[in-house]
Formats: structure tokens, C-alpha cells, sequence
């Protein structure tokens, strides 16, 4: 079977669109619905295969009806010159495919009928036929990589401690399901993380022929894994374990703690470590002296001539938060070569090197945006390749640049995401359409950016977004959405949870300010709010919505409502106790009670270094910064909603300021999603979010000042 097939005359044209990037920019369109932002396809990051010519992504086309939604592997050839190509149609997700090194096989992860967890497959691009299950783990298979000789597959699975084979895997299982108590047992700091209770599951490295067989455990029985506090590197979704295969395919690295035991009283780092392809005790490669002194490695990659190792370094410093940088070694002996910081200490996103052996590609956020950056080795600063005023690039794989093979998902607020190939010199061209043609058809109004200097000297970015249908000559309540993080930025990106034009629908202005500790600005703008959690973040933020309303006419400043999730949570409650400015707000997973939030989330160390000292001491921000102690001041109105499954703001945060806001008597309305966590993921509880966000500001704007 080839892989090139001449495309269809609609799917050039919506490669076209895409291409030039008209799409929802230029067309006035119709306001966007839920059905429209739920049902867009939503991207994996690109593979690349190692000659560039071919991308593959999985595409999920998601479904209010979770039994209805697919998600499927696609071929992209990346000069753009033939159509994507669909390679699976079953109802089971396929994830995280790799290209063999010669191009012709595929592999990936899915759990197919029959299969008890996700597997290993693998199919060939050049005979066709029914892909072929190469592992059989009864613990599951993720991330698989092709060894470098293409002969072996390398994987991670979650496995019980102590075991050897799948047998001991089986057998543990069995005896465990076969228990009459149903109980959780812990002497030790972690116990949870973002939605799920851990256990005493374990992430292992594994290896299995390509051709198939059992596959070989490579850290069983070693010192590694008894360590207490082994593990990797955890995620919103689970943990992971970053590894690479040596450029001669005798060993992996691969990055892990051994601290994680620590985290109530210390902060936790990742080293480099090297194993034996065959199993064995591991080495590790990064780390010296006090552990308390670590820097965290992460995420290796290899040279194609393997004369180079790169991993991304994030250092330990006395603040929480810190850029992360590129860290390069001579392999294979490990001595250190110059470490890459990007300009205005920006911290890398994703990274990777080119075929020449000599030139690193990295993305990064900068106000707003995440950009493509480059270096050489031996370089000690990244420059930006070029700039862009519109999305953000995400997932970058790399081959050849001198070719124009890099390839990455691109998105911006006015354009749901597709694969481009990025041009070195500038700009990108798009190799999928899955979704503009329907993006065409809206009228989605590109963010307008502003910037003002706050009252402490501050430079504050902010994004401006018009409703559909804008009338310049209307006056706009405004909305003002606070973001999350707090270690993370409003982008020029296109959000399903907080979609800025679903919000603004037709009727509304939404402003989003990047306040003092978003990322983006550099790590002093984002350690700025190290010791101020919430007045100085919230006093930017009432600014930043003066400064729109004096410089925006059509924003009507007498009608104005101010909300967010998670840190946004936080602060507007913070907003509650400390101004009345705000016709209504809205708390999504907000706490209200810092030192309940410290006792009870699954993260607490560095909510104390954020505090400047531990929560009994009951100094500092802990009381003064403290929005409960200022529930004598609650007056407004506010939506409260919460996943009673997040563990990040546990449930009780949220009933302890549902409880002062009757206690005060304020108008207020609680909604709960008990199949939800930290976010609404579920189609027809996010349709119900919106619903009653939109209600709850339709009101509040329409009401009476107060």
C-alpha cells in the first residue's frame, strides 16, 4: 500500500485556509456554541519520522456520549503535497505512536478488544494488513520507543513492588481482588495526587522484541526501586517516566526520583539515570552533594550521532519557582557541556535536536504566545528564531531544519488547533485541516493585547476578547477571568475549559490579565508572587480592569464581574473580602482557608515556601493574606462549583466558603460535580458549566447597581 494518495479537492482547500490562516479571523461567521467547541477534534503531539517525511498524530473526535467518541491515528506527509491519511477506524484510543528508525513501522499503545490494559502495536506503513500486538503485560504498556536498530521495543508500565515477571504481577492482583476489606494503608508523604489515591504501584522501564516475547523488567530487584522514595515524574493525569534509548541501543536513560518520600518537608528532584538494556542495577548520571541541593533533570534526548546528550534542567533555588533550561553532556562520558537559557530567563516548553548534530529547537511561553527559540551547541543563550503575534506552537519534533522538517501543533483563540510544518526563517505551513473548515464558519474575534505598568512598576500583559457580532458602538458588561497557576499565562490559545469567545458569546467583553507570577515574563516576574499570593495578583487585576475600561469605550465599567478556577479561585475570593467592585464573581475549586488548603491538598511543601514559613507558626501571609479571616467584608454575589474528585482543592475548601457565604447571608449558589476533578472534562458536565456561567453572568449584569 503507498504511502501518498492524491488528496481531495476539499481537503486541499481547507489545507489552504489553514495555510494563510484567514479562517475564523476574517469571517464574521456565527457566534460559537458548545456543540462547536466540544465536538473540534483535539490533537496529540506529532511523531516524526526520522527522515521527516512523515508525521503521525492521534485525532480524537470527541462526543457528549463518551461511547460515541473515537480517537484515531493519522499520516501526515509533511511536504503537504499528498492528504492525511486515516490508519485506524476501531473504537478503542490509539496513543502515543513512534516511527521505527527506517520509517516503515509504527507503534503505539491501545487496548483493543480482548485486551485486559493498553498494549503495544505494531503496524507496517509499507504491507498494510492488521497491525500486530507485540506485548501482552497484564499491567499495561505506555509510551513505547523503538530501539535504534528498530529490533526491540522499549515501554513503561506501573507494576506492584517487589515483583520480577508478569506473574508476580498476576498473582499480586488476583490475591488483592480476592480481599474482603477494602482499605488504604500509608506511612508516608504523598498520598494523592490531582483526582486519584496513589498506591504502591511502581513505574518500570521494559523492553520486548519487536517480533514479540516476553518483555524484560529492567530495574527489577534493583537498589533503584527499593529506594522509599523511587518514583517518576507525576503528571495532572498519573506519572511518567522520561526515557531515551543510547545511541548504540545498550542501554536507556532515563530520569527519576529517589526523594519523593521527602515531599512534606522538602522539594523533590529527578537525576539522570543509565541501565543496561538487559536489566540491572542503574547508574545515575546527575546529582551531587546534599540532596537538598538537586537541580531536576528530565525528558533526555540523544544526537543522531550520539556524540550528545540534552536533557531539560529546572535549578533549585530558595523560591518555588524557577525557568527551566536545556542541560548538554558529551556522550557517553557524561562530561558537562554549556547549559542553554532562553533570553529574559524564559523557560523551555519542548525541545528538540536537528540532524546536523549541532542545532537545538525549543519552544518557550513569552507574553502570551509559545515561540519557536534555537541555539547551537555551546551556546549559553537561546535566540528566537522568529516572532509571531498570533497561538502558540506545542509539541515540537524535530529532524532537519535545513530541509524546513519541523513540525509542531499550532493553535491560536481564533483557530483550533492543527499540525504545521514551521519554516526556520519564519512562519508555518499547515499539514492537516481537522478542523478549520469548521472554524471558518464562526465568528471568532482575534484577542486584542494591551499592556499597562502597575502601581508597584509592574509591566502587566493582558488579552482583550470582543463578543461575536461587536457593535463598537454598544457598551459591554465585562468579564474579567482570572487564571490558574498561578505559574502559568493566558495564551493566545484555543481552550476548551475557559473558552474566552463561548464566554463572551454575543453579549460580553472578556479581559485576561497575566498578572504578577504568570509565566512568560521570565522567572523574577513569576517569583514575584512568592509572599504575596493574592493582594498584589488581585490589586493588578482590578487595575488592569480600569485601565481597559478607560482605554476600550465600549466596555461599560458599571457592569462588571470578575472569576476564575484554581488560583483564579482563590483570588476571586480574595476579591470577596477586599472590594466590592464587582457585580458578581465566580469560584471554580477556590480555596478560602490557606492553612485548610495546606493540610489537606496533596501538595504542601511549597505552599509553605510560598508563605514564608510553616503554616503553625501562623506568621506572615498565612493570616494577613488569608481570605476566611475577611468574611466580614463578603458581599457579593458568587457562582461557587467544585469536582468533588479534586484532591489539588479538596472539597472542603469549598464548603468552608459555602458555609461563611450563608453564614453572611450573601447570594450565592453551589454547584457540585461528583464525577469531576480538578477540571469538568465530561462533555454534558461542561455543557451544564456553561450553562451556568452564562446564566449566572446574564443575571448579574442585567441587575440593578448595587
Amino acid at each position: 500500500m503507498s504511502l501518498l494518495r492524491r488528496p481531495s479537492l476539499s481537503l486541499l482547500v481547507g489545507l489552504g485556509v489553514l495555510a494563510s490562516l484567514p479562517a475564523a479571523a476574517q469571517n464574521a461567521g456565527r457566534p460559537i456554541t458548545h456543540e462547536d467547541l466540544w465536538t473540534f477534534a483535539r490533537l496529540s503531539p506529532p511523531a516524526l519520522s526520522s527522515d521527516g517525511r512523515f508525521a503521525a498524530v492521534v485525532a480524537t473526535q470527541p462526543a457528549y456520549d463518551p461511547t460515541q467518541q473515537s480517537a484515531d491515528l493519522w499520516l501526515l506527509p509533511t511536504d503537504g503535497r499528498a492528504a492525511p491519511r486515516q490508519l485506524t477506524f476501531s473504537k478503542a484510543a490509539e496513543a502515543a505512536p513512534v516511527f521505527s528508525p527506517d520509517g516503515t513501522q509504527l507503534a503505539y499503545t491501545v487496548q483493543r478488544e480482548g485486551d485486559t490494559a493498553p498494549q503495544v502495536y505494531v503496524m507496517s506503513l509499507t504491507e498494510g494488513g492488521e497491525p500486530r500486538r507485540v506485548t501482552s503485560i497484564s499491567t499495561g504498556a505506555r509510551t513505547p520507543q523503538f530501539s535504534p536498530d528498530g529490533t526491540r521495543i522499549l515501554f513503561v508500565s506501573a507494576v506492584f513492588p517487589g515483583t520480577a515477571n508478569d506473574a508476580d504481577n498476576q498473582r499480586i492482583a488476583a490475591e488483592r481482588k480476592t480481599r474482603k476489606d477494602n482499605v488504604r494503608v500509608y506511612t508516608g508523604f504523598p498520598i494523592r495526587n490531582w483526582d486519584r489515591w496513589l498506591d504502591d504501584r511502581q513505574q518500570r522501564l521494559f523492553v520486548v522484541p519487536v517480533a514479540g516475547g516476553e518483555a524484560k523488567d529492567l530495574l527489577a530487584a534493583s537498589a533503584l526501586v527499593k529506594a522509599p522514595g523511587f518514583g517518576g515524574r507525576f503528571t495532572d493525569t498519573g506519572e511518567e517516566v522520561d526515557a531515551a534509548w543510547t545511541p548504540d541501543g545498550s542501554a536507556v536513560v532515563f530520569s527519576a526520583t529517589t526523594n519523593r518520600h521527602r515531599a512534606a518537608f522538602a522539594n523533590v528532584h529527578t537525576d539522570l539515570y543509565r541501565v543496561a538494556a538487559t536489566g540491572g542495577e542503574a547508574t545515575r548520571l546527575t546529582g551531587s552533594g546534599a540532596l537538598e541541593a538537586q537541580d531536576s533533570y528530565g525528558r533526555p534526548q540523544f544526537s543522531a550521532d550520539g556524540r550528545t546528550l540534552v536533557a531539560q534542567i529546572t535549578p533549585r533555588s530558595d523560591r518555588v519557582y524557577n525557568s527551566t533550561r536545556l542541560a548538554t553532556f558529551n556522550w557517553p562520558a557524561m562530561t558537562a557541556g554549556a547549559t542553554v537559557a532562553l533570553p529574559g530567563d524564559l523557560a523551555v516548553s519542548t525541545f528538540g535536536i536537528d540532524a546536523d548534530n549541532r542545532t537545538l529547537w525549543m519552544t518557550a511561553e513569552e507574553a502570551g504566545h509559545e515561540k519557536l527559540f534555537t541555539a547551537r551547541l555551546g551556546e549559553t543563550t537561546a535566540r528566537r528564531a522568529f516572532d509571531i503575534d498570533r497561538g502558540v506552537y506545542t509539541g515540537l519534533q524535530v529532524a532537519d531544519a535545513a530541509r524546513g522538517v519541523l513540525v509542531a501543533n499550532f493553535d491560536s483563540a481564533v483557530n483550533p488547533p492543527e499540525v504545521v510544518r514551521l519554516d526556520p526563517r519564519g512562519g508555518h505551513t499547515a499539514i492537516s485541516a481537522f478542523n478549520s473548515a469548521k472554524a471558518a464558519q464562526l465568528d471568532l474575534a482575534t484577542p486584542e493585547t494591551f499592556w499597562f505598568d502597575s502601581e508597584r512598576g509592574a509591566r502587566i500583559h493582558n488579552l482583550l476578547v470582543k463578543p461575536a457580532n461587536f457593535d463598537p458602538s454598544k457598551e459591554y458588561p465585562l468579564f474579567v477571568l482570572i487564571h490558574g497557576g498561578p505559574h502559568i499565562m493566558w495564551r493566545d490559545s484555543f481552550f476548551v475549559r475557559w473558552n474566552y469567545h463561548l464566554i463572551a458569546g454575543t453579549d460580553r467583553v472578556v479581559l485576561l490579565t497575566n498578572y504578577t507570577g504568570s509565566t512568560g515574563f521570565g522567572a523574577a516576574f513569576a517569583q514575584g508572587i512568592q509572599g504575596d499570593p493574592f493582594e498584589g495578583p488581585a490589586n493588578e487585576i482590578n487595575q488592569a480592569a480600569d485601565v481597559a475600561i478607560e482605554r476600550f469605550a465600549f466596555i461599560d465599567g458599571n457592569r462588571q464581574c470578575a472569576g476564575g478556577a484554581s488560583y483564579g479561585g482563590h483570588l476571586a475570593n480574595w476579591l470577596q473580602g477586599t472590594t466590592t467592585r464587582y457585580r458578581c464573581l465566580v469560584s471554580h475549586a477556590g480555596l478560602v482557608n490557606p492553612e485548610a488548603q495546606w493540610g489537606t491538598s496533596d501538595i504542601i511543601f511549597g505552599r509553605e515556601q510560598n508563605a514564608g514559613g510553616p503554616v503553625w507558626e501562623r506568621g506572615g501571609v498565612w493570616v494577613t493574606q488569608n481570605p476566611m479571616l475577611k468574611a466580614a467584608n463578603f458581599k457579593t454575589p458568587v457562582l461557587v462549583t467544585i469536582g468533588e474528585q479534586d484532591f489539588r482543592v479538596p472539597l472542603n475548601n469549598v464548603l468552608e466558603y459555602w458555609s461563611l457565604l450563608q453564614r453572611q447571608q450573601v447570594e450565592s449558589r453551589l454547584v457540585v460535580f461528583p464525577d469531576e476533578n480538578h477540571w469538568i472534562l465530561k462533555g454534558e458536565n461542561s455543557r451544564t458549566f456553561y450553562r451556568e456561567l452564562e446564566d449566572w453572568l446574564d443575571r448579574w449584569e442585567a441587575a440593578p447597581e448595587r
